[in-house]
């Protein structure tokens, strides 16, 4: 999404801002929001985390985060608009981005980008799995210390920024690990593997444009495709395609999830 937006509307002035429903905006109420976003222009778009990054060239930033059920969508103005749009950013070239999000779980949030104004959503996470601030040393020392599932683990955020759920099941199995397993039990061969297995896949979902289920799409409102090339994840039931025995599902924190109960230990 990101690097699609920063081809499409970096440089580009936002002239308006609309809230067909302003509680999508947590910070600040709604009007300072929309007095803060329009007239800026956009000088560059970033990630951090889930966390989508609009540098504007006021010194603020414009965050945005999709939620479970989020997209947000590159129209001309005059479309026919999507059935839950819940903001509305007019562009100086004609176009819009529509945030649309069924379920309300997303947000956006303006502050200044230095951090001044008040700490960032992110001022917690760990570090980025695709950067080089991601080292399987660090990710040993981590790991080594918790007695805690490795699966629940993996989707604190202040450990590794970005892994869902999706993505750590895939790099479980890829890892040959049990997503029960207690993260101090890892030997240092499975923590490299677990590394790699992480990179691996989140490259993977990125090159495949993510992973669409049901309301996930890009932001020409196309679905991804990794879906198609999923191991594990909702294939309950389904031939390991490894080694042919049945998927299984349990809940680990929470979380549904899947694994061969043959191939990871």
């Amino acid at each position: 999404m990101v690097r699609d937006l920063s081809a499409r509307v970096g440089g580009r002035t936002i002239t308006a801002v609309a809230a067909p429903f302003t509680g999508t905006v947590r910070y600040p109420e709604f009007p300072e929001f929309a007095q803060r976003v329009s007239g800026r222009t956009i000088t560059s778009i970033r990630r951090r985390g889930k966390y989508a990054i609009f540098e504007l060239d006021s010194g603020d930033a414009l965050i945005i985060h999709r939620g479970m059920t989020g997209s947000v969508l590159l129209r001309s103005h005059g479309a026919p608009m999507e059935p839950y749009v819940r903001l509305i950013f007019q562009l100086d070239d004609g176009t819009e981005l529509r945030f649309d999000d069924a379920r309300k779980f997303g947000k956006a949030l303006v502050m200044q980008s230095d951090g001044s104004e008040r700490s960032m959503p992110w001022s917690r996470m760990g570090p980025e799995p695709l950067s080089t601030d991601f080292t399987e040393h660090d990710l040993a020392t981590t790991l080594g210390r918790r007695t805690a599932p490795i699966k629940s683990l993996l989707l604190n955020q202040e450990i590794v920024a970005g892994l869902g759920n999706i993505y750590v099941d895939e790099s479980l199995f890829r890892a040959h690990i049990h997503p029960l397993r207690r993260a101090g039990t890892l030997s240092p061969r499975e923590i490299t593997h677990l590394y790699g297995a992480i990179r691996e896949v989140l490259g993977s979902a990125v090159d495949s444009r993510g992973t669409t289920f049901s309301s996930y799409r890009d932001i020409e409102g196309r679905q991804g495709t990794f879906q198609n090339t999923l191991s594990v994840f909702r294939r309950n039931q389904e031939p390991c395609p490894a080694c042919g025995t049945p998927i299984e599902r349990i809940v680990v924190g929470g979380r549904g999830t899947h694994f061969c109960p043959a191939c990871q230990v």
